[in-house]
């Protein structure tokens, strides 16, 4: 049931070595340094050329960093050459902080300008971070993710078809093809200084994670401004409702509504 398998569809999946030896679908957080550490293949070092703030549009084709005679075309996320599209090419704007040369961007991905990206960072195929974004560091990102406008990642997973359009807090968290509504936040440090115990059908599981923010299994929908307490696990295609908090564990397909009354007086 709290198996990595149980909530992400992991059959031939390229992330799938970072749920090795995994008893837990937590797990996955305690490996996730050393994933990083052993799968990492820097490509930025060019790009930064000793400097943190990119201050050109650059792309990055087939290993090689090109500078100029290329056309963006931002709407797409296109790159073209002579009217030749460059299938896979990344697209770094003028105005992204990238902090060191620890950083992997695979190919087709768009950083937009004003987003600030700290390594270890791995960031897979067409996958689009957007500005103002900020990532501060053993993050994973899968293809096809978004990591939208103010959203702020640390020591997190995003496994593919992730997506976190708008003013997200994600920490400590590991998600699967989710939808995060605008100005949700997975809350990963505890108010009581101590690590983090589920209670999961009257059974204790001690996670050893002091930091532990949230599991999002596939087909997960939060509404805007919803939370998750630390230690909460959504099983595949939960709902959680605008404004609500989902604490604990929830089963596949449940539904996590805000309990409240509304009195409607008509204006004189």
């Amino acid at each position: 049931m709290l198996r990595p398998e149980s909530f992400f569809e992991l059959e031939g999946h390229k992330l799938k070595g970072i749920f090795d030896k995994a008893e837990y679908v937590w797990d996955g957080l305690k490996n996730l340094k050393d994933y990083i550490k052993n799968n990492i293949q820097p490509n930025v070092a060019a790009v930064r050329n000793g400097k943190n703030f990119i201050d050109q549009d650059i792309v990055v084709f087939e290993g090689k960093v090109l500078r100029s005679g290329f056309i963006i075309n931002t709407a797409k996320g296109t790159v073209t050459i002579d009217g030749k599209t460059l299938e896979g090419a990344a697209i770094i704007q003028a105005g992204v902080s990238l902090m060191d040369d620890e950083i992997y961007i695979g190919p087709g991905t768009v950083v937009e300008s004003g987003a600030m990206i700290k390594g270890p960072t791995i960031i897979h195929d067409y996958t689009e971070i957007r500005q103002g974004a900020y990532i501060r560091g053993n993050v994973l990102v899968g293809d096809k993710c978004v990591v939208g406008h103010t959203t702020e990642m640390k020591s997190a997973i995003m496994l593919g078809g992730s997506k976190a359009g708008h003013f997200a807090y994600i920490g400590d968290s590991i998600l699967g093809k989710v939808n995060l509504g605008a100005g949700t936040k997975l809350a990963n440090l505890k108010i009581i200084e101590s690590k983090v115990i589920l209670n999961i059908n009257n059974k204790k599981y001690e996670t050893g994670l002091r930091k532990f923010g949230a599991i999002l299994a596939d087909g997960v929908e939060t509404g805007c401004n919803s939370v998750t307490t630390p230690g909460s696990i959504l099983g595949k295609n939960t709902l959680l409702y605008p404004n609500g908090t989902a604490r604990g564990y929830y089963p596949p397909n449940s539904v996590v509504k805000v309990k409240q009354t509304q009195e409607i007086e008509m204006r004189k």
